[in-house]
């Protein structure tokens, strides 16, 4: 597994370690790959994901527009991945019924010393894309964190501070 893979394993597990909304609202997403600048994510839709018609909450996609955001950030090397400034998504046709597999890519289109930039796309089963969202973050405090580390270019290698397994 890439050092980037684990990293950003990490972080998210750290999100669900603080038993907050995202531990509430989508436990069981998992992160397929990561890649510095990229996440790759599959989410097993729940009947608690499911708005008043039986398709997906656009709120669910609304969060995991932050949460993805804020991993593709991580992805980069980030463990704090600071705090949002803006989100926005739009919806392109429904995203699911319960049982349904939700896979998402998040993207850092920027990232500066103050703000970071993000896109992330959902797509269905049959490979559709269902919404689309962006995300911006603040990252001016959280880019010094001790816990942060520099990959190699590719994601595989952990070139400054610490690859914890």
């Amino acid at each position: 597994m890439s050092a980037c893979l684990r990293f950003t394993r990490r972080v998210w597990k750290s999100f669900i370690d603080n038993k907050g909304h995202d531990a509430q609202c989508f436990p069981n997403l998992t992160i397929t790959r990561a890649i510095p600048g990229l996440v790759e994510t599959k989410l097993s839709i729940e009947p608690y994901n499911l708005n008043r018609v039986g398709t997906v909450h656009g709120g669910l996609i609304m969060s995991l527009t932050d949460t993805l955001g804020s991993l593709a950030v991580a992805s980069k090397g980030h463990y704090m991945t600071g705090v949002s400034t803006d989100v926005s998504t739009s919806f392109v046709r429904p995203a699911g019924r319960a049982g349904d597999v939700l896979s998402a890519t998040a993207k850092v289109t920027a990232l500066g010393k103050s703000l970071a930039y993000t896109r992330v796309d959902f797509t269905n089963a049959k490979g559709e894309l269902v919404a689309y969202g962006t995300h911006t973050k603040y990252v001016g405090r959280s880019s010094s964190d001790p816990n942060n580390v520099k990959f190699s270019e590719d994601g595989e290698k952990v070139i400054e501070g610490t690859d914890v397994e």
